[in-house]
């Protein structure tokens, strides 16, 4: 394994400072060397880097040929690490298949479900939460939403992987069925409104978006996503929250829509 410069550099300079001393020596002196107390949290950080860039490299992977594409052999190519390297981070497969459907439920939040809950509780953030995803799947167009092909992947597949990422996904849907309630209790939308209805809706749209924009490459389909949003939330909506949903700032303007019943 080559030597890292920075390690040579340090080297050199205990040879030199070594053979200084040896030329002003006058007498053998043994010299108890004093441990760096920091020593072992750099290890660990060094530790975490690498675990990370591995997860990196991991997500690439299997954004681009599944999580079923992953394999230890596959990631030690593209890190240009040794096997044993990255087995001894994840020590199996199936952990770093685990692994990466976490970080990337992981980095779904960070982009997605936290900026959307600075938003106003009711419509501004159950749109939020929407519109995030709709960016966060348009983004991922070329390489593929890790939550839709892996659960075409591991369907009919029990296991940790499969019982992993269903609890991710589930995990999602609480979010935004939290969303539609607090709607509901804002006044926002109808008193009747189901819940479980209205997500079970909005993901459908997801996946509308997914198929059209990513296997028949139709351009329009994340204006059509957008529309169907707000056709759907406007069915459930009251007069003050389609005000809320019309006061948003839209590409093309819409009319007016009045509320059911």
């Amino acid at each position: 394994m080559p030597v890292h410069p920075e390690i040579c550099k340090i080297e050199r300079s205990f040879d030199s400072v070594a053979q200084e001393a040896a030329t002003d020596a006058v007498a053998d002196i043994n010299v108890t060397p004093i441990r760096d107390p920091a020593a072992p949290q750099r290890t660990l950080m060094k530790g975490q880097q690498t675990r990370a860039a591995i997860l990196d490299a991991a997500l690439g992977l299997a954004a681009n040929m599944g999580l079923e594409g992953l394999s230890i052999g596959a990631l030690a190519e593209v890190t240009q690490m040794s096997k044993s390297g990255v087995f001894a981070h994840f020590g199996s497969r199936e952990e770093l298949q685990i692994s990466v459907v976490r970080e990337y439920h992981s980095k779904f939040e960070e982009e997605v479900f936290f900026p959307a809950m600075r938003e106003g509780r009711g419509l501004p953030r159950l749109k939020a939460l929407f519109e995030r995803w709709v960016r966060r799947v348009s983004a991922e167009l070329d390489s593929g939403c890790i939550y839709i092909s892996g659960a075409v992947e591991f369907d009919d597949r029990p296991g940790p992987v499969r019982d992993a990422l269903a609890s991710m996904v589930q995990a999602w849907q609480s979010a935004l069925d939290r969303a539609v309630r607090m709607a509901i209790e804002e006044g926002h939308l109808q008193p009747d409104t189901d819940p479980l209805q209205l997500v079970f809706e909005l993901h459908g749209l997801i996946l509308a978006l997914h198929h059209d924009a990513r296997f028949l490459r139709n351009p329009g389909a994340l204006d059509r996503v957008r529309t169907a949003f707000e056709r759907l939330v406007g069915h459930y909506a009251t007069p003050a929250g389609l005000h809320v949903l019309n006061a948003a700032p839209r590409a093309a303007a819409r009319p007016a829509r009045k509320a059911r019943g």
